[in-house]
């Protein structure tokens, strides 16, 4: 029997996940779900995520469970500690995955195998299950990459998916993006096949294996370099702060920082003539279109940093904000001050088990008008809801006692 569970009244109430996931990809992915409602169970080593050491901590935090890092990718979802490696261990999980709807893991291909819990042997437990991997390199199911035993980090699919290879400050040093985003969009791609492989298992009661590479992601989201391989014979490199076929379209110094104007369009680029007092631009025929432009693309960054420099971000909010394609660069002491952000919900506090204080998270992007999603509760301490689960799951209090005797659980 499932267990009863607090209502949370999100468009996922009612789906339980089994969360085996760990760092940033996996956990991420399962955050969204629960964001959305979903029953989220973190099943967690003995040890724990190892992201739970990786801080940072509040002063006054004297358990050291749940430092920034893990507390990030890890609120409103449960934590039970089992020990897979032990027979018993894996037997309990077994147990939970029948009254599942979804297993997610983030270990490199066939760890789960050698343990004896793949997709095929969980889908003998329950036939609608969807499971679902993330890899640096994806799993052999689904197309085996030569690569399918290495290890990979968000460094690893940012450089060899493509997105260094276009991001930097001129076309001989590519850089890594700023967010983990080859391990954040992978999670959001993984939750979206989850998503769509439930859909498919309500109507039809059979589940699937939902691979998802992150390199294969990191690419799909830079999919402007295939076509302009492919159309164009080009290989694209880092274009600095510009874009490389839309003008004007990137950052530009202001007095105190910079900010970011997208003016592509002929109707745009007009429009953006007369704001900085530049009407006998709109004669000039060298800039007539976006094309002309971009060929002459540094004439066109002095004639808008000639105004901007100037004028500081502020200032250019007067002149810019509403009138055209236009933002400050902000840094998060700025993000924190903008009603934008207070309005929308986006920095919330929540509680931390180890500090007194309410601590801040990043809101829940995605928005329903029924059934909004929110979050309900902080990161849970290691093996916080260990007992409440396995009482749920039809176990009885000195069966969780020897268990915990004997280390299979905490």
């Amino acid at each position: 029997m499932r267990p009863e569970t607090e209502s949370r009244g999100g468009a996922l109430e009612g789906i339980r996940v089994i969360d085996l996931t760990q760092m940033l990809a996996g956990p991420f992915c399962t955050q969204m779900l629960a964001d959305q409602g979903a029953e989220v169970i973190k099943v967690e080593p003995p040890q724990g995520d190892s992201s739970r050491k990786l801080g940072p901590y509040r002063p006054d935090d004297t358990e050291r469970q749940t430092g920034g890092y893990f507390a990030s990718v890890n609120r409103n979802k449960k934590s039970i500690v089992i020990d897979l490696k032990s027979e018993d261990g894996r037997t309990l999980l077994r147990r939970l995955v029948r009254d599942a709807d979804v297993v997610v893991e983030n270990y490199r291909a066939r760890v789960m195998d050698r343990l004896g819990l793949s997709y095929e042997s969980l889908r003998e437990e329950n036939p609608a299950l969807v499971y679902a991997a993330i890899r640096g390199f994806g799993d052999p199911r689904t197309g085996e990459s030569p690569y399918v035993d290495w290890p990979a980090f968000d460094v690893v699919a940012q450089a060899m998916g493509g997105l260094m290879g276009i991001t930097g400050p001129d076309p001989h040093t590519p850089t890594k993006v700023g967010p983990g985003l080859g391990d954040i969009v992978p999670g959001a791609f993984a939750a979206t096949g989850i998503l769509a492989a439930l859909l498919r298992a309500k109507m039809t009661g059979r589940g699937q294996f939902v691979d998802i590479c992150m390199l294969d992601v990191v690419l799909a989201v830079c999919e402007r370099i295939v076509h302009q391989h492919s159309y164009a014979g080009a290989v694209p490199r880092p274009e600095g702060n510009h874009h490389p076929i839309l003008t004007p379209f990137g950052l530009f110094s202001a007095s105190d920082g910079f900010v970011s104007i997208g003016a592509p369009t002929d109707e745009w680029w007009q429009k953006l003539c007369r704001l900085i007092g530049r009407d006998d631009l709109l004669s000039d025929a060298t800039l007539s279109t976006n094309a002309l432009r971009t060929k002459n693309r540094a004439r066109v960054f002095e004639i808008v940093e000639g105004f901007t420099r100037t004028r500081s971000k502020k200032e250019l909010l007067e002149v810019f904000g509403g009138k055209i394609p236009f933002g400050p660069v902000y840094d998060i002491s700025d993000i924190a001050q903008d009603p934008h952000f207070a309005v929308r919900n986006m920095i919330v506090e929540t509680c931390d088990p180890g500090t007194a204080t309410p601590v801040e998270l990043a809101g829940v992007p995605i928005k329903f008008t029924e059934t909004p999603g929110a979050i309900w509760s902080g990161p849970p301490r290691l093996g916080e809801h260990t007992d409440a689960i396995l009482g749920a799951a039809g176990l009885a209090a000195n069966e969780i006692a020897e268990l915990r005797r004997r280390k299979i659980v905490q």
